[in-house]
């Protein structure tokens, strides 16, 4: 279609027309005005031919306006609104004075342009972008990487809109967008948060279509405009889909997964770390994210024996359990199996920290990961980034290190001095009670836990005597307070004992046959040590509340704060859809280089290099090229013009009420005519004669709100036969 753009129509009648090919000319409207316009001899131009005839179009200079007309303020508020829906995802990770300024500035700028449209001064604009530039150093120290990066091109996007008054200047605003918002996917890949950035894309790509067909002027309904473009976007994205699919599989990639970036920022989760202090594992709980899914080879362990072991913790100063650096040294660990085994692979999400959950107690681990004496496995390599995958094999029954050296014994038994000074006056009572018998003073420490205590995930705080303050006080707190309390008391009685950290439960998808624990699954035990039975677990939690054991987390939420996701339905909702997630991750996010290379196995080609992936990309490229080009050619020669259907649809009503359109005659002169003979409905004829010759012949292509609104306007038309 030529470009005819920015065309004054003018409906003089002109001693002379030339007709020249005209945008939009096909259909068999078009046909009759360009017939029209030339007359026969002795013919009589109609004023509707020399509508269109008369007018002269300078292609070049009208697509110039075009580019650089100025920006209306329904233009600009749609242009304001993408740009901020691009900056939306980063704001998380912004410095909290980009994060303020970015939003504000925004604001500002849409404010001056709509009340004082004048554009923006220089000397304001170069302090900005520089106090920008400052910003992000002073946060980061430099303006390269991906946390940097990504800061400095929000400040810019948003300069960007500061200085748009025009056309061209929005093109270039919206495409800097679009790169500013798939950035975003440098720092996670999930699939809610990738289903968001591509609803941003297709307003992204809504806006450009606005800008290519809506004049500046236009005073037409801008709801369902926008509704078009939203779907004429959308449609255009899942167009683009085949060749984004073949080059997600085929185009040559590293052993990185699909996003892969350098780490240069704390972009992942935390998750569990080397230290316990009250309030830590809280945090975690209040964290509803998953945390680490499993696939299990058999059948899954029961509720009350899914204990994860995460890092496990020896020190004590009085406020905070702390693991440390002697711990990580690799040892020969003695266990004793006497159960069956467990094989599972756990899909860890990306984590700030190097250690990898395992089914309490791991008796194999990867290659390239390491299981510490106290049989904490940590990974060898860090990724904040991408999910880390591994298999373990694990037993549930089994007796951990039957004999305990002095030094293990000396580091178990450490507490510091002048801390707690009731507590460790309980526990030397209880020693005395039961000299020789340190599972009686466990047996009582439990039971005093079951009689007097409560469960809670909001406890008091509490000061610089925290576990006299627990047991003997406030009495109410979560894992972490018991397991502090009861290992400060076992220590105290002359019994060595740990700290382990960890997950305990999960929700099992019998849909997927997977096991789904998140972080609010976090949880803490101890580990006692007893003559001839090694290092045994006791989770006083599962005395105050067995809910949180049997049932999970989520039974332990209703009696202290309501959550979004409290409800069972839900959190059984979200559960199932979780099946979701897990396929996105292996399908799409842990899709690598060496998943690549099996590509073609099924066709006799064990592992694909970069050549052959190459000529299989080509091929397919063709092919769906080939196939769409097919497609369009076919469906234009067989479909009629959409204006031109409608347009029929209107003469058909005209004809039937008695005014039958000449072969010879405009839609000007037609309706014209029309109006004359049905004044009943004059009006709305001549409405829709004007639109339609503004849609056919005032723009080069024709906006499809506009025609929506034109085609229901002619299905609503209601008109009665002529009278003769």
């Amino acid at each position: 279609m030529g470009a005819i753009t920015g065309t004054r129509l003018r409906s003089t009648h002109f001693a002379s027309c030339r007709v020249g090919k005209p945008s939009g000319g096909r259909g068999n409207a078009l046909r009759t005005d360009i017939a029209a316009a030339t007359p026969r001899p002795g013919q009589r131009r109609s004023a509707s031919a020399c509508v269109f005839a008369g007018t002269r179009v300078d292609a070049r200079s009208a697509t110039v306006s075009a580019v650089l007309a100025k920006l209306s303020v329904r233009q600009f508020s749609l242009l304001s609104i993408a740009v901020f829906a691009a900056i939306l995802p980063h704001l998380s990770r912004l410095p909290w004075s980009l994060t303020l300024l970015l939003p504000a500035l925004l604001c500002a700028r849409w404010w001056q342009r709509r009340w004082r449209p004048t554009p923006v001064s220089a000397l304001l604009k170069l302090p900005l972008a520089l106090l920008i530039v400052a910003l992000t150093l002073m946060q980061y120290g430099n303006v390269f990487g991906r946390e940097p990066g990504s800061a400095l091109a929000c400040g810019m996007l948003v300069l960007k809109l500061v200085e748009s008054e025009t056309t061209r200047d929005a093109r270039a605003a919206v495409l800097f967008a679009a790169f500013v918002l798939m950035s975003a996917l440098l720092f996670a890949q999930s699939l809610f948060y990738t289903a968001f950035l591509m609803l941003v894309l297709i307003l992204l790509l809504a806006v450009l279509r606005q800008l290519q067909v809506q004049p500046a002027n236009s005073t037409a309904p801008w709801r369902p405009q926008l509704i078009h473009y939203l779907r004429d976007a959308g449609l255009s994205l899942l167009a683009g889909a085949p060749l984004a699919l073949c080059a997600f599989l085929l185009i040559p990639r590293f052993t990185s997964p699909l996003w892969g970036a350098p780490n240069d920022g704390d972009s992942a989760r935390t998750g569990l770390s080397d230290r316990m202090s009250p309030g830590d594992i809280s945090n975690l709980l209040n964290d509803d994210s998953p945390a680490f899914r499993v696939g299990f080879t058999g059948e899954a362990p029961a509720p009350a024996k899914r204990y994860w072991r995460g890092p496990v913790l020896w020190n004590f100063d009085g406020r905070a359990w702390t693991r440390p650096e002697w711990a990580d040294t690799a040892a020969q660990v003695t266990i004793t199996n006497s159960g069956a085994t467990i094989d599972y692979d756990v899909t860890q999400e990306p984590s700030l920290q190097r250690w990898m959950l395992a089914l309490d107690v791991p008796i194999e681990v990867p290659a390239d990961a390491t299981r510490f004496a106290d049989l904490t496995v940590s990974g060898r390599h860090r990724d904040s980034t991408n999910p880390r995958r591994y298999h373990l094999r694990s037993v549930l029954d089994y007796v951990l290190q039957p004999e305990l050296s002095a030094t293990e014994r000396r580091r178990a038994l450490q507490l510091p001095r002048g801390f707690n000074p009731r507590s460790v006056a309980l526990a030397q009572q209880l020693r005395a009670a039961h000299p020789d018998d340190d599972v009686a003073v466990v047996r009582e420490v439990l039971q005093r836990f079951r009689s007097d205590y409560s469960y809670t995930q909001a406890p008091p705080e509490l000061g610089r005597e925290s576990v006299d303050e627990f047991l003997f006080d406030t009495r109410a707190g979560f894992c972490e307070h018991y397991s502090s309390a009861f290992t400060f008391l076992m220590r105290a009685a002359g019994i060595p004992a740990r700290v382990v950290t960890g997950y305990q439960g999960g929700y099992f998808s019998n849909v997927g046959r997977y096991l789904l624990v998140r972080q609010s699954d976090a949880h803490a035990w101890s580990e006692v040590w007893l003559p001839q039975r090694g290092w045994v677990r006791i989770d006083p939690t599962a005395e105050v509340s067995p809910s949180r054991i049997e049932l999970g987390a989520t039974a332990t939420r209703g009696g202290d704060r309501e959550s979004w996701y409290h409800p069972e339905w839900i959190a059984s909702l979200r559960n199932q859809f979780d099946l979701a997630n897990r396929w996105w991750n292996e399908a799409v996010v842990q899709f690598n280089a060496l998943r690549q290379g099996g590509l073609l196995q099924p066709f006799g080609i064990e592992h694909a290099d970069y050549a052959q992936l190459a000529w299989v990309l080509s091929g397919c490229i063709s092919v769906i090229l080939a196939g769409m080009t097919l497609w369009t050619l076919r469906r234009s020669r067989g479909a009629e013009d959409a204006l031109d259907r409608s347009y029929a649809l209107l003469c058909s009503k005209l004809a039937r009420a008695g005014v039958k359109r000449a072969a010879s005659e405009g839609p000007r002169d037609f309706c014209a005519r029309a109006a004359a003979s049905l004044p009943e409905s004059a009006t709305a004829i001549r409405a829709l004669a004007q639109r339609y010759v503004n849609l056919r012949y005032a723009h080069a292509l024709c906006d499809s709100a506009e025609l929506h609104l034109f085609d229901r306007a002619v299905h609503a038309l209601r008109v009665s036969k002529r009278k003769p």
